[in-house]
C-alpha cells in the first residue's frame, strides 16, 4: 500500500516537474520570439545636433554588425525601408535623413550652409553621437559623396562599402551633366531655368523612370511624393544650393580614387543600367581602384530598388556573408 502511495506521489511530482519545465520552455521560446520580432521592427527616432534635428530609422540588435544607409536626391531614408526590414534580423541597420531632407530639420537656404561638406559633417557627428564604432556603408547618389567624406575621415570605422549608382569617377557622369556644369559656372544666370526644371513633375518622374523598358514596375508614389517634397515652400532653393555645390564632389573624385586604391575596402557595386544621369562606365571604374571589387549591373534605373529589389537584396546578403565582419 505504501509503495502504491509513494509511486503515485512520485508520478505526480514528475508530472508537475515536466509541466513546469514545459511551461518554462514555452515562456523562453515566447520571450525569444518576442525579442526577435522586436528587433525586426523599424523604429523612427530623432536626435539633435547643433540645434538641428536628424531623423533616422533603426532596427536590429545592437550587438549585430552595423549597416549605415545613406540616401540620394531627392529621396530620404524611406527609400531603404524594404532593405531595413529584410536585413534587420542579421544586422543592426540605421538610415538617417540629411538636413534638408525627409523628416530632418529643413532650415531656410539663407540660414544654413547647404554643402556636401556640411551635410557630411552632420552625419559624422550623428555617427559619433550613436557611438557607431564600425559599420558597413551603403550609399546611393548623394550618399556617395557624403559616404566618401566619412570614409576619408573615419577609415578605421568602415568595414565595407556598398555602392548603388553613386559616382566617384568622371566617366560615370552622363551627357546630362554638360548643361548642369553651366549652372555651376554661372549660378545667377541659370538659376531660374534650372529651378523650373528641378521641381517639375516630369523631371522628378524621369529620375525614377530613366530609360527602363518596364516603367509599369515603378510605383508612381515614389516620384509624386518627391515632387510634393520639392515643391514645399523654400525647398527648391535649399536643393539648388546643394546641387550647385555638387561640383565640389567632382573636384574630389581623384582624391577618393586615391583613398580607394590605398585602403582597398571590401567593395560591392550595384548599378541600375537605365540611369539617365550616371553611366554604367562609372560602375566599372571602381575596379580600376579596388581590384577585388564586385560589380553587378541590374535591370533598374537610378533608384534601382524600384525595379530590382529582390536581386539587390540577394547580392547584398551574399556579399555580407562572404566578407569577414567584426562588431
Amino acid at each position: 500500500m505504501i509503495k502504491l502511495v509513494y509511486g503515485a506521489l512520485l508520478s505526480t511530482a514528475m508530472m508537475l516537474a515536466a509541466s513546469k519545465n514545459n511551461l518554462m520552455a514555452q515562456t523562453q521560446t515566447k520571450t525569444s520570439m518576442e525579442e526577435q520580432n522586436n528587433h525586426s521592427i523599424i523604429f523612427y527616432k530623432t536626435i539633435e545636433i547643433n540645434g538641428q534635428i536628424i531623423f533616422y530609422r533603426e532596427a536590429g540588435q545592437p550587438n549585430k554588425p552595423v549597416i549605415l544607409f545613406l540616401h540620394g536626391f531627392p529621396s530620404s531614408s524611406r527609400m531603404w525601408q524594404p532593405l531595413l526590414e529584410k536585413l534587420s534580423a542579421d544586422y543592426h541597420v540605421i538610415a538617417p535623413d540629411y538636413i534638408g531632407f525627409g523628416h530632418s530639420s529643413q532650415p531656410a537656404a539663407d540660414s544654413f550652409d547647404y554643402t556636401f561638406d556640411n551635410l557630411a559633417e552632420y552625419i559624422s557627428k550623428f555617427i559619433t553621437q550613436l557611438s557607431l564604432e564600425k559599420f558597413i556603408l551603403v550609399q546611393q547618389d548623394y550618399g556617395g559623396p557624403i559616404g566618401m567624406r566619412i570614409a576619408e575621415k573615419h577609415p578605421e570605422k568602415v568595414q565595407a562599402i556598398i555602392v548603388q549608382n553613386a559616382v566617384s569617377h568622371k566617366e560615370g557622369l552622363s551627357s546630362l551633366w554638360n548643361t548642369r556644369k553651366a549652372f555651376w559656372a554661372d549660378k545667377e544666370k541659370y538659376y531660374d531655368a534650372v529651378k523650373k526644371n528641378f521641381i517639375s513633375l516630369e523631371a522628378t518622374r524621369q529620375r525614377h523612370i530613366g530609360s527602363t523598358p518596364t516603367p509599369e514596375k515603378i510605383n508612381p508614389d515614389t516620384y509624386t511624393d518627391e515632387y510634393l517634397f520639392l515643391n514645399k515652400p523654400g525647398m527648391a532653393d535649399i536643393q539648388l544650393n546643394l546641387f550647385h555645390d555638387y561640383q565640389s564632389n567632382v573636384n574630389l573624385y581623384t582624391q577618393w580614387q586615391e583613398w580607394l586604391r590605398k585602403n582597398q575596402p571590401k567593395l560591392l557595386v550595384i548599378w541600375g543600367k537605365y540611369d539617365p544621369s550616371f553611366t554604367v562606365a562609372g560602375a566599372w571604374k571602381y575596379k580600376d581602384d579596388v581590384l577585388e571589387a564586385e560589380v553587378h549591373i541590374v535591370d533598374g534605373g537610378h533608384f534601382a530598388l524600384d525595379e530590382a529589389e529582390p536581386e539587390i537584396l540577394s547580392l547584398m546578403q551574399n556579399f555580407l556573408r562572404r566578407i569577414i565582419i567584426e562588431k
